[in-house]
């Protein structure tokens, strides 16, 4: 799969934040001097019990998502991991299942933490959810309200992920890395820190 770069004309980039009970999506143009959102939303999952259906419901969803809007790469929300197995086990089914209908349409899918998503979009790692809402406005230029904060993540996601590709050189730098210097021996530190009593 070739490398995604940076062009003149927006690229279209899907935003997924997964989950097993509300999974937020949206959807970027991106481009040099120009970004907009194109939608957000959505999935609830909570009005169904059976774990199965709603896996086929977010495959489902990701690929009439993929169809609609074609987009060129699919960014990801990483878990964050909790103490309760059985969460994060439903919630990583949940995310393998939305990678699985991007690449099952051939895109390529980049994974980001919760971190450092909000350090790409407001430059702060720290920074709250209505403070990543309110620099996605300001960035994609529109006034509407939220609808819900996972489809909010889910816009910071596909931006974070145009940041990214917006400054390619910088990834592929290489990072030199200083020569190690020559430890001394014990007996050389010794006689380096003694010499009044090293006999000649």
């Amino acid at each position: 799969m070739k490398p995604l770069t940076l062009k003149n004309t927006p690229d279209v980039i899907l935003g997924i934040d997964p989950g097993t009970q509300i999974m937020g999506y949206g959807i970027i143009a991106a481009g040099k001097g120009h970004s907009f959102l194109l939608e957000m939303g959505v999935l609830k999952l909570d009005t169904r019990e059976d774990h199965a259906e709603r896996l086929l419901l977010i495959f489902n969803k990701i690929k009439t998502l993929i169809e609609h809007h074609h987009p060129v790469a699919v960014a990801i929300e990483a878990p964050f991991f909790g103490k309760n197995v059985q969460s994060m086990l439903k919630l990583g089914r949940a995310q393998g299942v939305a990678i699985a209908a991007a690449m099952s349409a051939g895109l390529q899918t980049v994974e980001y933490a919760p971190r450092k998503i909000k350090q790409s979009v407001t430059g702060n790692g720290n920074a709250t959810k209505e403070q990543v809402w309110k620099m996605l406005q300001h960035i994609l230029k529109f006034e509407e309200d939220a609808p819900y904060m996972d489809a909010t993540d889910a816009v910071a996601v596909a931006l974070c992920h145009y940041y990214q590709l917006s400054k390619p050189a910088a990834l592929l730098k290489p990072v030199k890395i200083p020569a190690a210097k020559k430890k001394k021996t014990t007996w050389e530190a010794f006689a380096t820190q003694n010499p009044d009593r090293v006999i000649k």
